[in-house]
């Protein structure tokens, strides 16, 4: 058996140069791949929807949500047994890159716990629901795909599986729910009154004759639960009390377990404080520079619209290419705006309007579906439709970062784990090109980054602030409001949601910082070897990684990631 003899323990550099099965039983490389494999094929299963862009995945061959107790109990029966297998694997004599991803999945098993075991969605907070019911139909109709009959068959199948997940729904919440979640659900849904149907209406002039005859009678299957879910939050409602904040423990298992954060609470808070400070200072500081700066004008209409932003994503990418900061080969996708469908424009409610694809498609041009330009828009739409660059600068390099992640040759560096080293690098993006020169021409737009900076600092207090129970809904929301400012809509969806996902309001300005201050130790370790254009494709690449994880493998330095440890033994 090529060296190996009974009794004694296998030659590591010679059975791991073989292939196949010895391989598998004697590497733990191989048995690292086997598990990641296993296990991100169930999650593409199990994770639960969301109203953000950069979690969504391309679900299995006749998927359908459930959260029924038998699920739960499943779910929780293959985290126990995958953690068990992950604490098993002895990768202490592997090469820096395998002990990463052995990191990474203990990262997204970490998640997993998260989301089941402390933040308790599935239990606490009616909203989570409408995601998991409604959400699945949402993105299905995000696709910028055509409408075949594989396709409109999962939405009619969707649309027909609404009543089980709510009825689940019931059976979950009966004794958990939270009187604010209960109260965000319900007015949402009552500001979205109609809208299912209205959505539906339109989509059938899209679908194949067959699904599209039989699609209002499936389509009234689901509105009809839907009715009946808000008419049961509305008589359970009186008898509700609030639901606990996740509290500092959890919290400190989020930043130290799954986002390997080696800053305490405390720590980052102030981190925001500063960031904040020098947010408005910077914001004035433009604003005293442009005081007579023209108003900016809005594009005429929204073909216009689009091809204005199809022309500015051209130039940003040859300003970026060009000034020496991020490469931007032509095999690299686009990312194209696209006037908002009849059948998407009623259900914005339930998401971001970007199709970042997947890893199916991940040639295809990224799309945002976007309304007609108009002045009263909401806080980043608003802003977008003035200057499309501003959201080029950030949702448009979510699209190329996760492009660049779907083609990795490593299958563990593919996935979204946290979105601190994913929107650090968006957020730092847009703050690179103000200070390179992008929007020199347009200072109505480098004010709004100066704001929307104020406004990312502002989400690290917020965040912490809904997580321990400082401030509730209604209060971040003023908080959000007042002190960005911005439009009260925008700012109660902002914190609605940081309130049921705590630690991603945060993942913008830490991972900034984070990534500030890799570039700069890179910069002292490097020496003359250190390149910024390098630095930032292999950022990109690596662009799911936690960044105390980059840190240890880019520069062989431990010290985030070992700090991220002790504070985790003593949370």
């Amino acid at each position: 058996m090529n060296g190996f003899i009974p009794g004694r323990a296998p030659r590591r550099a010679r059975i791991c140069g073989l292939a196949g099965r010895v391989r598998e039983l004697y590497c733990a490389d191989m048995g690292l791949a086997k598990l990641a494999e296993e296990f991100w094929n169930w999650r593409l299963a199990t994770l639960p929807d969301t109203s953000d862009d950069l979690p969504r995945v391309r679900r299995p061959d006749g998927w359908l949500p459930d959260w029924s107790p038998q699920a739960i109990a499943a779910r929780r029966e293959a985290l126990a047994e995958f953690g068990g297998r992950h604490r098993a694997l002895d990768l202490s004599d592997e090469p820096v890159a395998v002990r990463v991803d052995g990191r990474l999945l203990g990262s997204a098993l970490a998640r997993v716990h998260w989301e089941l075991e402390l933040i308790r969605g599935w239990e606490r907070d009616p909203g989570f629901y409408i995601q998991q019911s409604l959400g699945p139909i949402y993105v299905e109709l995000l696709d910028s795909s055509p409408f075949d009959t594989a396709r409109a068959a999962r939405i009619s199948a969707l649309l027909r599986h609404v009543p089980l997940v709510l009825e689940q729904a019931r059976a979950n919440l009966a004794e958990r729910a939270g009187a604010s979640f209960t109260r965000s659900a319900l007015r949402l849904l009552h500001e979205a009154e109609g809208s299912l149907e209205s959505a539906m209406t339109a989509l059938v002039a899209f679908l194949p004759d067959e699904y599209a005859a039989e699609l209002p009678a499936a389509t009234r299957v689901a509105a009809e639960a839907i009715a009946a879910y808000q008419d049961w939050l509305t008589e359970q409602l009186p008898s509700l009390g609030e639901a606990d904040p996740v509290g500092p423990a959890a919290l400190a298992y989020f930043l130290h377990r799954v986002a390997l954060l080696p800053y305490p609470a405390k720590r980052l808070r102030e981190m925001g404080i500063q960031e904040w400070h020098r947010a408005v200072a910077l914001e004035t500081q433009l604003r005293v520079r442009h005081r007579d700066a023209p108003e900016p004008q809005l594009p005429a209409d929204v073909d216009e619209y689009v091809r204005r932003q199809a022309a500015d994503e051209r130039a940003v990418r040859e300003f970026a290419d060009g000034r020496g900061l991020l490469s931007q080969p032509d095999s690299l996708r686009h990312y194209r705006f696209a006037p908002l469908p009849p059948y998407l424009e009623p259900l914005t409610w339930l998401g971001v309007t970007d199709d970042l694809t997947g890893p199916d498609r991940k040639d295809q041009a990224a799309t945002r579906y976007v309304s007609a330009p108009r002045p009263d828009l909401p806080y980043f739409d608003r802003a977008a439709a003035f200057d499309p660059r501003t959201a080029i600068v950030h949702e448009g390099v979510h699209a190329q970062q996760v492009a660049i992640g779907w083609h990795h040759d490593n299958p563990a560096r593919r996935r979204f784990y946290d979105s601190t080293p994913n929107e650090g690098i968006a957020f730092g993006y847009e703050e690179l090109m103000l200070h390179a020169g992008l929007f020199d021409d347009a200072p109505a737009s480098a004010i709004f980054v100066a704001n929307a900076m104020r406004l990312r600092a502002l989400r690290v207090e917020v965040d912490i602030a809904l997580a321990l129970g400082e401030l509730s809904i209604d209060e971040a929301t003023d908080r959000l409001a007042n002190a960005v400012p911005m439009d009260r809509d925008t700012a109660w969806e902002e914190a609605v949601f940081f309130a049921g996902n705590p630690g991603q309001a945060l993942s913008y300005q830490i991972g900034k910082l984070q990534i500030q201050d890799l570039l700069s130790t890179a910069v002292r370790e490097l020496g003359d070897q250190f390149e910024l254009k390098e630095f930032h494709d292999r950022l990109w690449r690596e662009g799911n990684v936690p960044l105390s994880l980059q840190r240890w493998e880019l520069l062989g330095l431990r010290d985030h990631l070992d700090e991220a440890d002790r504070l985790a033994l003593g949370a």
